[in-house]
């Protein structure tokens, strides 16, 4: 019983954790540059997908993160790109996704 209770609290705890790590909340007082095209090759294997660089806001500029192969998690196939809204006077970073 009290393996199954800390296996519940061990699993709770990395949940939050990897909602930690999320990009919510970004915002910029400037347009993002127009993206990059990139270049890449075939998947390292038969699971990967490509999944898209774009354009952070660090340290008060925008910098580009290279695109990457990745493995979709289970059930989900299609990666849905994160996007800068434009808000009033500002830019509003959304975080890409797995359909």
């Amino acid at each position: 019983m009290k393996r199954w209770i800390l296996a519940a609290f061990l699993g709770s705890l990395l949940t939050l954790a990897g909602c930690a790590g999320s990009r919510v909340g970004v915002y910029a007082r400037t347009a993002p540059p127009p993206m990059r095209i990139e270049t890449y090759g075939p998947p390292p294997g038969p699971m990967y997908v490509w999944v898209d660089g774009y354009w952070a806001w660090r340290a008060n500029a925008y910098v580009w993160a290279p695109g990457r192969w990745s493995v979709p998690p289970r059930g989900r196939r299609t990666w849905a790109p994160g996007r800068w809204d434009h808000r009033g006077d500002r830019y509003v970073w959304r975080d890409g996704r797995w359909r």
